[in-house]
């Protein structure tokens, strides 16, 4: 598979992340239902395509194998070289993303749509276990000279390496200050349960 197939998957997975998002908050507010296509997005990602990886690297290496999602493996490979050789460091945050953070984007899409009180909870808990993800998937790498990562070829570095992985900051970072925002509202109104608000 080329380099076409593997952004065909990734546009329809966030085609579905999108339709699912949007579907599930239609009758939340603008700032939820943003929140919803985004979750569900993510939750696709570490489901199906980072819990395959994690399989693939604990029985051999994305390299070594034939199967369709190795191909998409492989060819971000060709940006950053330790998803192609089973990485321990890569493979034991791609575990944890692919099982606590795909829970957790469960819970928290749950969460939105049911209006829970643990909502802020799990969002500020998700958006941190992203942040230190890509922390200590990159920042390692940068310590040592970033020997991993091909940084020549503008598709590599700009789409591949600062986009693909600068989504899983941004997002995280603004729902993080949604959840900032909302528990600063809920205490505001605890405190003066009365006074109008503007």
């Amino acid at each position: 598979m080329g380099t076409g197939g593997p952004l065909v998957l990734c546009l329809a997975q966030l085609a579905l992340g999108c339709g699912l998002g949007l579907w599930l908050g239609r009758r939340a507010a603008a700032a939820d239902r943003w929140a919803l296509t985004w979750l569900c997005y993510d939750a696709l990602v570490h489901l199906t395509l980072e819990g395959p990886f994690v399989y693939i690297s604990l029985t051999g290496t994305v390299a070594e194998s034939d199967s369709i999602l190795a191909s998409l493996w492989k060819e971000y490979g060709k940006a950053d070289a330790r998803w192609l050789s089973s990485d321990p460091t890569i493979v034991s945050l791609e575990l944890l993303t692919a099982v606590l953070d795909g829970i957790l984007a469960l819970m928290l899409i749950y969460a939105i749509v049911k209006e829970k009180y643990y909502r802020h909870f799990l969002q500020i808990t998700l958006c941190v276990c992203e942040l230190y993800g890509g922390w200590m998937t990159f920042f390692p790498d940068w310590i040592v000279g970033s020997p991993n990562l091909n940084t020549s070829n503008w598709l590599y570095l700009w789409v591949y390496l600062v986009f693909f992985n600068g989504l899983w900051v941004l997002v995280p970072s603004l729902l993080l200050y949604q959840s900032w925002v909302g528990i600063k509202k809920m205490q505001l109104k605890k405190l003066n349960p009365g006074k109008k608000r503007k």
